[in-house]
């Protein structure tokens, strides 16, 4: 690789979660892979680079974690969730962990690196600042007595000689670090679940017949005109372009209550931003498992008309398996949008946006 191409990558893995890194990444993926992406496996390529495991439950997350806790129905749902995506990635309900979160287990994996070479460093420098204060039991930068007690307490059957300091001190950073990367998941999920999409749609369609674009401005998609001065830049988070339609995505991993109350307010920016009077698409895909959000978006209307053109989730086969007998009479009214086509799969959209992708791969 040339001293430029790893001097770029260097720089992208201190930005680890960024768009650039993410990108880079998720291009290695498809290049490693060994598998064509086809309308047909899209959800499976999306679940392996993204699906990861909430470890207050050691499942499979398709929930908030609150609400997925032993002794709440969602914990059933979330058991069966799991039972579903390690069989449909020919995992065993143990191993699936090791077949998901591929994207953040290497976002992570290169900053870990960055962050432990910066440490060392930063320790050859404490140490130099200290020397005046040698010997009179200044605590050390990172040390952390109380983490290392109950690690202690947790062990002490198991410990037969107690670990030197500078042991322990490496496991409380160790803890540290991974406490800390795990908070930075919401910011990989967010644009990642874009960018994710974003390959899937370009390596799914064949030929050049669909151009994507992720989080540009609205003014900057074919047919809408430019804000205006005093209005706040509208920023889509993907555009799909094919000859005679322009699809504006909404990508949502999951969907906040104060989210829900935008998606019409930017669908009447857009409406009025449309300069060439020509029709376009405003589709939402989300991997949200709430019934009552899903149900929401399906029947959001406009004008007396759908909002939405297609409210697509990853995989409609998951939310039948989590919604399994579907007491509840919102899960019922998904499972009748399944049937009738107002909810779709990423499949069932793939094949809408590209339909001479059926039976071809790349």
């Amino acid at each position: 690789m040339a001293l430029g191409s790893e001097q770029q990558k260097a720089s992208d893995v201190k930005a680890a979660f960024g768009a650039r890194n993410r990108n880079r990444l998720i291009g290695e993926y498809f290049k490693n892979t060994g598998q064509s992406v086809t309308p047909e496996n899209a959800w499976e390529h999306v679940y392996r680079l993204l699906l990861w495991i909430d470890q207050t439950i050691g499942l499979a997350h398709c929930y908030e974690s609150d609400k997925c806790q032993p002794g709440k129905n969602w914990y059933g749902r979330a058991l069966a969730f799991h039972d579903w995506v390690s069989a449909s990635l020919r995992a065993t309900p143990h191993g699936v962990a090791d077949e998901i979160d591929w994207l953040f287990k290497r976002a992570t994996d290169d900053l870990a690196k960055e962050v432990l070479s910066k440490a060392a460093r930063t320790a050859a420098a404490a140490s130099r600042q200290r020397e005046n204060y040698e010997g009179r039991g200044f605590p050390k930068p990172g040390e952390d007595p109380d983490l290392v007690s109950i690690a202690k307490d947790v062990l002490k059957d198991y410990i037969q000689e107690d670990p030197p300091e500078n042991v322990w001190l490496e496991f409380v950073q160790k803890v540290r670090q991974h406490v800390t990367l795990e908070n930075k998941r919401k910011n990989l999920v967010g644009e990642g679940f874009e960018d994710v999409l974003a390959h899937v749609i370009g390596r799914a369609c064949p030929g050049g017949d669909v151009q994507v674009m992720a989080r540009k401005l609205l003014q900057e998609i074919p047919g809408f005109a430019r804000a205006k001065r005093a209005d706040k830049p509208n920023k889509i988070d993907l555009a799909v372009l094919r000859p005679g339609m322009r699809t504006i995505v909404s990508v949502k991993w999951s969907v906040r209550a104060d989210r829900e109350k935008q998606f019409a307010a930017e669908f009447s920016e857009y409406v009025t931003a449309e300069s060439e009077g020509k029709p376009f698409e405003y589709v939402f895909v989300t991997n949200e498992f709430d019934p009552a959000r899903l149900m929401r978006a399906c029947e959001k209307l406009a004008s007396n008309a759908y909002m939405f053109s297609h409210v697509v989730h990853v995989n409609t086969d998951a939310v039948r398996a989590t919604y399994g007998d579907a007491r509840e009479e919102t899960m019922r009214r998904v499972l009748r949008y399944i049937e009738d086509g107002r909810l779709i799969s990423l499949e069932q959209w793939l094949k809408i946006l590209c339909p001479q992708s059926e039976g071809r791969h790349r």
